[in-house]
């Protein structure tokens, strides 16, 4: 069984290494001339994929705007998964969940056990209540070829505070990075970090770090693919850049064209 690193490796090197996240929020859904309901969140989501599914290596579906439309929008949400597994590209489902014990083991079964109706290649979770609870998640993750992504500094300004405080000598980031690490040695590098790419300075230091980098922000937050090689410097090569409203927030008809040049920026890495 190949494991998520490698089947990551191989598809953003036919692909590029780009990551395209799918927010079907209220703007997006007026850029696409979609009404914000079932139909237009359904015509919005599939259609990226649709659109972009033989020339982009991975998706990231935001699970928040499908859930407030209860059964029917995660129904919506099943169906862009596996859209997505039918064009060859990868899913990072973005919920971002955290929890301890039976309740993580829980979430993972959702989401990364294949036969799940939910199932994606990767997930993103939260550290918060500590690394070792999301020990679940890893175990599965690694069992089954999937990924998980480790919120460790992220693109929000309101962050900083608590990423950035001390934790016996080294920031909270920093710990969540060696952390990680550390339990990568025993999950074939499953396992990644979300680093936000807002950061002049990412605050952490990332160069003995080998999972991959999923780094969110790029355009309508202010990151730029072109400050990618500063700010990360060595670690780049690990680097998994995405944009979301970049590529999508001008409809449907500018998809193609915001994609290509957003892939070509990156080829330049």
């Amino acid at each position: 069984m190949e494991t998520y690193r490698q089947r990551l490796a191989d598809v953003t090197a036919r692909r590029g290494r780009l990551c395209v996240g799918i927010d079907p929020m209220p703007q997006v859904l007026a850029a696409w001339g979609l009404g914000a309901d079932v139909a237009g969140l359904e015509a919005c989501a599939r259609g990226i994929v649709e659109e972009l599914g033989d020339r982009v290596a991975v998706f990231k579906p935001q699970s928040a705007f499908f859930e407030p439309f209860g059964s029917a929008g995660v129904a919506v949400l099943e169906r862009v998964l596996d859209d997505i597994r039918q064009t060859g590209a990868l899913s990072i489902l973005d919920v971002k969940r955290g929890d301890i014990g039976t309740s993580m083991a829980g979430y993972a079964q959702a989401y990364l056990v294949p036969e799940a109706p939910l199932a994606a290649d990767a997930i993103t979770v939260s550290p918060y209540l500590g690394v070792g609870a999301l020990e679940p998640a890893f175990e599965l993750a690694s069992s089954y070829g999937r990924g998980v992504y480790v919120l460790a500094r992220t693109s929000n300004p309101d962050g900083e505070t608590i990423q950035t405080a001390d934790a016996g000598g080294m920031t909270v980031a920093q710990h969540v990075v060696d952390t990680v690490q550390a339990a990568n040695a025993l999950h074939d590098d499953a396992l990644g970090l979300v680093v936000g790419a807002t950061h002049a300075a990412i605050g952490c230091d990332l160069t003995s770090f080998t999972g991959s980098l999923l780094v969110p922000g790029i355009g309508a937050q202010g990151g730029r693919v072109d400050a990618l090689a500063t700010a990360f410097g060595a670690a780049v090569e690990h680097v998994l850049p995405t944009a979301s409203r970049e590529v999508i927030g001008g409809g449907r008809r500018e998809l193609g064209d915001r994609a290509a040049r957003l892939l070509e920026q990156v080829r330049r890495l």
